[in-house]
């Protein structure tokens, strides 16, 4: 078997096209939360609301959650499927 000699401009290549694939791997996830499960306040985080709201938004049935013990779960994918489908197009 042959011997191949890496040189400092091969390291230097391999390097840029490894950032160059992280980034692109980072900017994909952009936004995206990799958490399935989301506590109150996470959501409120999300949604930039109060709590009271947050709670209004339980009780009247608009936002599924799922309770353990006595600490609140969020789906995070329901979550951004209540926020599609009350997506409001204004046309002007």
């Amino acid at each position: 078997m042959a011997a191949t000699i890496i040189t400092t401009e091969d390291l230097r290549e391999f390097k840029m096209e490894l950032l160059d694939d992280i980034k692109k791997l980072l900017k994909n996830q952009s936004g995206q939360l990799t958490k399935k499960w989301l506590k109150s306040p996470e959501v409120r985080d999300l949604l930039g609301i109060s709590p009271g709201t947050l709670q209004t938004l339980r009780i009247n049935g608009t936002l599924p959650y799922t309770k353990v013990g006595g600490v609140l779960y969020y789906d995070y994918q329901e979550i951004m499927q209540l926020l599609e489908k009350n997506r409001v197009h204004n046309k002007f």
